[in-house]
């Protein structure tokens, strides 16, 4: 036997095997298993009907009115009380510069009265109780040799004046003594 009728030989063979049996028990077995089966889907709820919300305040006062702002300072104003800075005085020189550029640097005694040494920028000045120093109305309420306190009115969040206490204390010198 030529090495062409063993090939076709062997064709012939591997084609017999490719029968339609095993093929035929596939399907039968798929329509059983697809009749069987029972698919159990929710059915999707039916979709809330939109309601449109009527906007009514389209005829009230708008609340960033820049009118009504001013009508309500107006009321605070009227209203009196509270804390307030006094404008109508005469601004003092140390009044001009912001409270962290102000350092105590000493403090000496004239006629029993101590004073406070403040230091801005290169200038040494003399303080006591009673005046002015930082550029939010600061009133000095007491000297003492380690520290000056400092009553500030500041104004807040909401705009309203409020009292601050503040500390300005004896900055140590850096120079080493041998």
């Amino acid at each position: 036997m030529s090495a062409r009728h063993m090939t076709s030989a062997l064709l012939a063979l591997a084609l017999a095997g490719c029968g339609d049996s095993d093929v035929q028990e596939v399907r039968q077995w798929m329509k059983t298993t697809d009749a069987q089966a029972h698919v159990a889907v929710t059915p999707i709820a039916e979709p809330k009907t939109f309601i449109p919300f009527a906007y009514s305040a389209g005829a009230e006062v708008d609340p960033f009115s820049a009118n009504k702002l001013l009508a309500e300072l107006a009321k605070q104003a009227n209203a009196g009380g509270g804390v307030r800075p006094d404008t109508t005085r005469r601004k003092e020189f140390l009044e001009s510069f912001p409270l962290d550029a102000v350092k105590m640097v000493g403090t000496m005694e004239k006629a029993k009265v101590i004073y406070a040494l403040l230091q801005v920028d290169r200038s040494v000045y003399q303080v006591r109780p009673g005046q002015h120093v930082g550029q939010n109305f600061g009133l000095i309420t007491s000297v003492s040799d380690d520290a000056v306190t400092v009553k500030e009115i500041v104004q807040d969040a909401t705009g309203d004046w409020v009292e601050r206490i503040s500390k300005l204390e004896l900055q140590e010198s850096k120079e080493n003594t041998q």
